[in-house]
């Protein structure tokens, strides 16, 4: 269990024949890298398959990921990036919009997403959220996406 209550646990198998797409907002690469590593763990165990695409910074995920729904390859999507509050208000903004612009790509389009870009006060909060034997807040974001797909299906049969 962590501070958000007990992991969401997927059946085995749950990604089989499944093919996602992580998008990476760069701007605190260590730690998206370490966000990366928990969602490829979560992917991979679960029988999907995916692929990286990078971006400059959260607010670029959502774009990179309304691109990508265009090509209608993927069946999920894991959104990653990190956003640590300044010493300004430009923290809200990416916090804010990055967010609400994946949610409402995520209702609208019916899209199996998983969201997994921290929103800190500093980058050691960061570390602890996104270190996958901390909070593995990547692999959440997989576990949700997957989720997602999972229902989806369900939904479609």
């Amino acid at each position: 269990m962590d501070s958000y209550g007990v992991k969401f646990t997927l059946p085995e198998g749950a990604g089989k024949g499944l093919h996602f797409l992580i998008v990476e907002g760069r701007s605190y690469p260590a730690i998206v890298d370490e966000l990366k590593r928990g969602a490829q763990a979560v992917l991979e165990k679960a029988g999907a398959t995916h692929e990286s695409v990078a971006v400059p910074s959260a607010m670029e995920v959502p774009v990179a990921i309304a691109m990508a729904l265009e090509t209608g390859r993927f069946d999920g999507y894991v959104a990653l990036g990190c956003v640590i509050r300044g010493q300004t208000n430009h923290y809200v903004a990416v916090a804010g919009e990055s967010i609400r612009a994946l949610a409402e790509l995520a209702v609208v389009d019916a899209l199996p997403l998983g969201i997994g870009i921290l929103t800190v006060e500093n980058e050691a909060q960061a570390w602890i959220r996104a270190h996958v034997n901390d909070q593995d807040r990547g692999g959440d974001a997989a576990r949700a996406a997957l989720a997602l797909a999972d229902v989806k299906a369900k939904l479609n049969d």
